[in-house]
């Protein structure tokens, strides 16, 4: 069967596709292909920031999370170092099965259509793609996560990688009201989270990135650090999940063709914070319009028109988290960061932006480091 438009995945990256495209051309055939019924479960931190939400109003989604509560504060911490601030905007943390149902309704809403299927192969032609030998499209995008399927059918290789633990536990007393993080000190990039639903209970886990020489991090030892960081934030906790993050680096570059990635099948999961939802739906709405785009001039222009989209939002921007990581894998620069946004509230807002959306190293951020 013909489409304009096949998404692989339909998570936030791949909901997000279908949306763009249908809101830049109503009129075009989109097929939502996903190996598991919705409502699913998704590991996840759960943590939405509020740029989410202004990108889906751009395709006229709003009302996702009306009946959530936000979440107001920030705490980081390190060590003895510490710091508790409002945000500039609230964020929101919403279980994944809750997010996900919401979003991939609101594609259909806008006419793309979902089907369970589990996608094994692709075959690029010149004209068309198919996948299966089932679906023939103009444009795919693969939205299928950290293990996709149509990146590896594309021989492209996976960059660094995190593993982290998640489950949810009652929210502890402190904790309240705000979404926690606890940088590791022997290990490093690590740090454990706490972050507040608003019922209750809180999304808990740790996480740290893979590297060459280090030993992988067994379950119990990943429910051992969260413990040692955050105590007590795992108690009673139930629904642990691993999963693995594929980190972005610092230039990602899309490839011509008719085959688009977003989300994490790009590899596109914040290096200093683990944000992914952002980047999955950001890219998720540019592949769909880069798809509706090249469906509007038959041509297979897709992937071209996607790269000059997604290095505008994004070039600079990853270039900086890139930096940033590899800065804050000194103790003494992650240090210097908590004592800067203690002082300064605008440090602080920055750094947000940078950890949870599109935000820069500002002028404000590297007074604030160099002067602690």
């Amino acid at each position: 069967m013909d489409w304009d438009l096949v998404v692989v995945g339909a998570g936030p990256a791949g909901a997000a596709a279908a949306l763009g495209a249908l809101a830049a051309e109503p009129g075009l055939s989109v097929l939502l292909l996903d190996r598991q019924d919705f409502p699913r479960d998704k590991a996840c931190g759960d943590g939405i920031a509020p740029h989410v939400f202004d990108l889906l109003a751009e395709v006229g989604v709003t009302g996702l999370v009306d009946d959530r509560t936000p979440v107001r504060r920030l705490a980081l911490r390190r060590g003895e170092l510490a710091v508790d601030r409002l945000m500039e905007r609230p964020a929101w943390v919403v279980p994944r099965t809750i997010f996900d149902q919401r979003l991939v309704e609101a594609a259909q809403a806008a006419g793309a259509e979902l089907r369970r299927h589990r996608v094994r192969a692709l075959d690029v032609r010149r004209s068309a793609v198919r996948v299966d030998d089932l679906f023939e499209a103009r444009v795919v995008v693969g939205a299928d996560g950290a293990h996709s399927v149509v990146r590896r059918t594309l021989g492209l290789p996976v960059g660094p990688t995190a593993l982290a633990l998640r489950g949810y536990a009652p929210t502890s007393p402190g904790r309240s009201a705000r979404q926690v993080i606890v940088f590791g000190i022997a290990r490093q990039p690590s740090y454990a989270w706490s972050f507040d639903r608003g019922d209750g209970l809180s999304n808990v886990g740790y996480g740290e990135q893979l590297l060459a020489g280090r030993p992988r991090p067994t379950r119990a030892e990943l429910l051992d650090r969260l413990e040692e960081l955050l105590p007590g934030a795992g108690a009673g906790g139930a629904e642990w999940r691993g999963h693995h993050l594929p980190l972005s680096s610092w230039s990602w570059r899309p490839a011509d063709g008719r085959v688009l990635l977003a989300g994490d099948a790009a590899g596109l999961i914040n290096p200093m914070t683990g944000e992914g939802i952002y980047y999955a739906v950001a890219t998720g709405l540019l592949a769909g319009r880069a798809a509706a785009a090249a469906a509007r001039r038959d041509d297979g222009g897709a992937g071209s028109e996607y790269r000059r989209s997604t290095a505008r939002l994004l070039g600079r921007h990853l270039r900086h988290t890139a930096l940033t990581a590899r800065l804050t894998r000194s103790g003494r620069v992650l240090d210097a960061g908590i004592r800067a946004s203690a002082a300064d509230q605008r440090v602080f807002d920055d750094l947000v932006e940078l950890g949870l959306a599109a935000g820069r190293i500002t002028p404000a951020m590297l007074r604030g480091l160099v002067t602690r």
